[in-house]
């Protein structure tokens, strides 16, 4: 862990501060700060200082960045995508390891030091995928933080075997278990909770379950797995990606969802799609529901989009929200920031002394600019250590 004086920038508040790390944390925040001759020190040029990004949902093991073009012609529904990608895998022998850590660098590089990464586990690959991106995170250790999800893509119980090589996956590192759409995929949405949740239980790890059922057959389903979180008293362990069912149930089903899901304080992870329904950024900050943001695939055999900058997603969430005063681009912004650290229990996060020091510099005169216009990340941060400047790596 480093020390570092970051001297002469500005607090999304309009301070003039100087930032004292020790230790790979910060120590102090204020004006005239100084330090023994020994510390390091960057002149900030009266830069915008902002926490670093976090990444809430992505898949790191699928993406081609770095490689040549994919051409894409997968036809339209879940299931083609997921057998189209399975057997592209297979027959490439995509490597998870080497592509992962191009796209980790990737969001490095653009200001995000935390990244929840979904790991593909099915009968076919085993753990090969999560295989690779514990190697990035073992490689990458001390620059970006990882959480990995072991993620049933092709289904749990369509795959017989796949519940055990999720127990497998969690015993070997995997932070989270993963799930997806019981009633849609699974074609049996009790059996499937079932096993999902006794996997996490036995383990002692978090849920986070994409749930792409659209109305009421997403919100049937969402029903049934807040019924397992308050009987099994795992509040505050479970995120639920994309809830398109959510963006698409009459405004009294809306609101008794979002009061169960305040109560049992279960995050909703949103990349807020221009194709799909999705939760309300307003709607959700209203009833109390943390709501945060991610990329999900970026340029995969799924989609040719994605960014691994972190300030184009809270732009575009602000834009799916109609979020135009500057105070609501704001609230963009925190779903790449402070809503995605709860969510995703990253610990120590913020601008706060004792808050480990993950920083960001950018020429912009607030929040809301920052997010409109992007501009260049002049200096990255993490643990205390620049590791990136003006777009490349700062070190090997």
């Amino acid at each position: 862990m480093a020390d570092l004086l970051l001297t002469n920038v500005r607090t999304p508040q309009g301070e003039a501060v100087d930032v004292l790390v020790r230790g790979g944390r910060i120590l102090q925040v204020g004006p005239g700060l100084d330090a023994d001759s020994a510390v390091p020190r960057e002149d900030g040029g009266g830069a915008l200082l902002l926490p670093a990004f976090i990444e809430g949902h992505t898949h790191l093991d699928k993406t081609t960045w770095g490689s040549a073009w994919y051409v894409n012609k997968v036809g339209p529904s879940l299931t083609d995508r997921i057998d189209n990608e399975r057997k592209w895998r297979a027959d490439t022998g995509h490597d998870a390891a080497s592509h992962s850590r191009a796209l980790a660098l990737a969001f490095l590089r653009a200001g995000a030091t935390r990244i929840r990464t979904h790991v593909d586990i099915d009968t076919e690959a085993g753990l090969k995928h999560l295989d690779g991106v514990h190697a990035t995170r073992q490689e990458l250790a001390g620059r970006v933080e990882i959480q990995t999800v072991a993620f049933p893509q092709s289904g749990l119980l369509a795959r017989p075997g796949t519940a055990e090589l999720l127990d497998r996956a969690l015993a070997e590192g995997a932070d989270g278990l993963g799930g997806l759409d019981p009633c849609a995929i699974d074609r049996d949405p009790v059996k499937s909770l079932d096993v999902l949740f006794g996997l996490a239980d036995r383990h002692g790890k978090p849920l986070d379950i994409h749930l792409h059922e659209p109305g009421e057959l997403g919100a049937f389903t969402l029903e049934l797995i807040l019924d397992r979180i308050q009987a099994l008293d795992m509040k505050g362990k479970v995120v639920i990606s994309h809830a398109f069912c959510l963006g698409g149930v009459d405004a009294r089903r809306l609101d008794g969802l979002l009061r169960r899901l305040a109560l049992l304080d279960v995050a909703l992870l949103t990349t807020a799609p221009a194709s799909r329904p999705v939760p309300a950024v307003r709607a959700c900050r209203e009833a109390g529901v943390t709501i945060f943001g991610g990329n999900d695939g970026i340029r995969d055999t799924w989609t040719p989009y994605g960014s691994p900058d972190m300030l184009e997603r809270a732009a575009l969430i602000g834009l799916r929200n109609d979020l135009r005063r500057d105070d609501e681009i704001e609230w963009a912004f925190d779903c790449v920031t402070g809503a995605a650290a709860r969510a995703c229990g990253f610990a120590d996060y913020g601008l706060a002394p004792g808050a480990r020091a993950d920083l960001v510099l950018v020429d912009a005169g607030c929040i809301a600019q920052a997010v409109v216009q992007r501009p260049p990340r002049r200096l990255v941060v993490s643990g205390g250590k620049v590791v990136a400047r003006n777009g490349e790596d700062a070190i090997a």
